[in-house]
């Protein structure tokens, strides 16, 4: 499976973006999708998930009522929406892809269950 992240950009603080993660080669729908981030100088982190079906999504508290992920399987494609941006959201987001596991629900926040990952898209939020 190949991930294509793209959406990234330069945005000022309260504004928004979408990213968006194509794939290819894979069954798409089989997937769960997640969306880690990187700021320099620090681990990378989680920041939602959301499960095969799309009924269940995730976040880190951080994020929570201001960023949105999504999927359209008809087109491969899992989304970011990221409002209300903030300069501390200013990382490198890479999305990532999870084959059906029984111990993801367990693990989803981690980099363990993904089996694959997208290049990184920057996003940079100035204040």
């Amino acid at each position: 499976v190949q991930l294509q992240a793209s959406g990234g950009g330069l945005v000022q603080a309260g504004g928004s973006l979408r990213l968006s993660c194509a794939a290819s080669g894979g069954t798409f729908s089989s997937y769960a999708m997640g969306w880690f981030r990187q700021a320099p100088g620090k681990e990378r982190e989680f920041v939602a998930a959301i499960w095969w079906g799309g009924g269940k999504t995730r976040y880190v508290p951080s994020v929570k009522g201001r960023f949105t992920i999504s999927r359209d399987n008809a087109k491969n494609t899992a989304y970011l929406q990221m409002n209300s941006l903030a300069p501390e959201d200013t990382a490198v987001y890479y999305c990532t892809a999870a084959r059906a596991r029984s111990d993801y629900n367990g693990y989803y926040y981690t980099p363990q269950p993904y089996d694959y990952w997208g290049q990184g898209t920057q996003v940079t939020v100035s204040s």
